[in-house]
């Protein structure tokens, strides 16, 4: 018999969609599926396969009914490994689709000068913020970045994170990018957490050189690493599109080239975060699937977006450590943007727990707690090209979940700040990653 492990007599199982949804937008994206114990005490199962995906999922019976006819068990005591979930309820495993987790050096100063009135943009031109960053990463050896990485990681695991997006950015310079992306595949074969990679060497405008010399910079660092015999495993293609930075032309460039250097990824850059230049209209152009940011979108980015279906992905930690203003997630969710919610991991916003940023969205941007679920869950996976896999609980699905040790899976997001009580355990591919069963 295929070896299956189970989860039954839950209180709750928020499936998020049981009809294969890619996305979900509009008034949807204030809906979410959920399997509740009958009035008869039955409680909702859900059973993981050998290969890391969901072969059942329903109340404790109809599961049984599907096993017995698959499998020809019985009864739950013929599975393998059983966790009874009394009292709990299990959500999908969460997707954290912006972070910046590969850097050395805290910039706790920086926090201080913020608070005394410095600007993002005056901390960043004096030669502080990411090219601090910079300078500390440069001087960082692989195996510092790998331990440090790893060591982010499991906390970021012990939130409910299951799917970590990871960008480089803190390099600027071929070898310190090299690095980075050497550290990202390094921590991939060492931990259970999906990684994605994400390209930023455009990050910055490098010391001493113009945009201008910087686009071609970057398009030479590209170029290098695409020649070499080392492979990477580079999903997406990132710029920091703002003023002061790279401007929509030269993102343009950047993003094209790296398109043609990156064979199979795809464009998700930062945009409109410090003032608006239209970053969503230029996205919606060129197919982009994602921005992030967008405190400064404009309607007419806004309506691109949502045409285009490119997804918004939100930082709350950032805007409100930044002081920033709220940016239309409204409109966006109304107009038929998918919203994404994320934690922005990085020296200058340090949290690395989703269930934190979907409680700062809840309140700071007004979204529900419904829409803050399905934009860490199933947006988010579409963000990251992983619809067909993750961010919802349905048959064929990566067993991706988290069980919460409370019957409403709301409180996740309610019961603000510490995480670990609320967590009972963290199952990636149908395994226990973090917590006890």
């Amino acid at each position: 018999m295929e070896l299956l492990r189970a989860i039954v007599n839950c209180q709750q199982i928020v499936t998020i969609s049981s009809n294969g949804d890619q996305f979900r937008v509009g008034p949807d994206q204030d809906r979410v599926d959920i399997i509740e114990r009958r009035s008869d005490g039955i409680g909702g199962a859900i059973v993981f396969g050998h290969n890391g995906q969901i072969v059942a999922v329903g109340h404790d019976d109809t599961v049984l009914k599907q096993l017995n006819s698959q499998f020809n068990v019985s009864s739950f005591d013929q599975i393998d490994h059983v966790i009874d979930g009394e009292g709990c309820s299990l959500i999908p495993g969460l997707i954290d689709a912006h972070t910046h987790p590969v850097w050395a050096g805290d910039r706790v100063n920086e926090f201080d000068l913020k608070l005394r009135g410095a600007s993002y943009l005056e901390i960043h031109q004096s030669g502080g913020g990411i090219q601090y960053t910079v300078e500390q990463t440069e001087k960082a050896t692989e195996d510092e970045l790998t331990q440090s990485l790893l060591e982010r990681i499991d906390k970021v695991s012990a939130c409910g994170t299951t799917v970590l997006e990871c960008k480089t950015g803190y390099g600027l310079a071929l070898n310190t990018e090299l690095k980075m992306l050497r550290v990202i595949e390094r921590a991939r074969k060492q931990t259970p957490i999906e990684l994605v990679t994400t390209f930023l060497g455009a990050h910055s405008v490098p010391k001493g050189m113009t945009p201008e010399q910087g686009v071609e910079n970057v398009i030479d660092m590209m170029d290098q690493i695409s020649k070499m015999d080392e492979k990477f495993s580079v999903e997406f293609i990132d710029v920091f599109c703002e003023k002061g930075v790279y401007d929509l032309k030269q993102t343009e460039t950047i993003l094209k080239h790296g398109l043609k250097t990156f064979s199979g990824s795809e464009i998700a850059f930062h945009g409109d975060e410090l003032c608006d230049l239209g970053a969503g209209v230029l996205a919606g152009q060129m197919g982009a699937r994602s921005v992030s940011h967008l405190e400064y979108a404009n309607q007419q980015s806004v309506a691109q977006m949502a045409k285009e279906k490119v997804a918004a992905i939100m930082c709350p930690t950032t805007c409100f450590l930044l002081r920033l203003p709220v940016p239309p997630v409204r409109s966006m969710i109304q107009s038929g943007v998918p919203v994404v919610i994320a934690s922005d991991y990085n020296p200058n916003a340090m949290c690395y727990s989703l269930p934190m940023a979907m409680n700062l969205a809840a309140i700071h941007y007004g979204m529900t707690l419904n829409e803050c679920l399905i934009a860490v869950t199933i947006n988010a996976a579409y963000a990251l090209k992983r619809s067909q896999t993750h961010g919802t609980l349905e048959v064929g699905k990566r067993a991706d979940c988290i069980l919460l040790n409370v019957p409403d899976w709301r409180n996740l997001i309610y019961q603000f700040g510490e995480t670990s009580p609320l967590i009972r355990c963290v199952i990636k591919s149908g395994y226990v990653v973090h917590g006890k069963v």
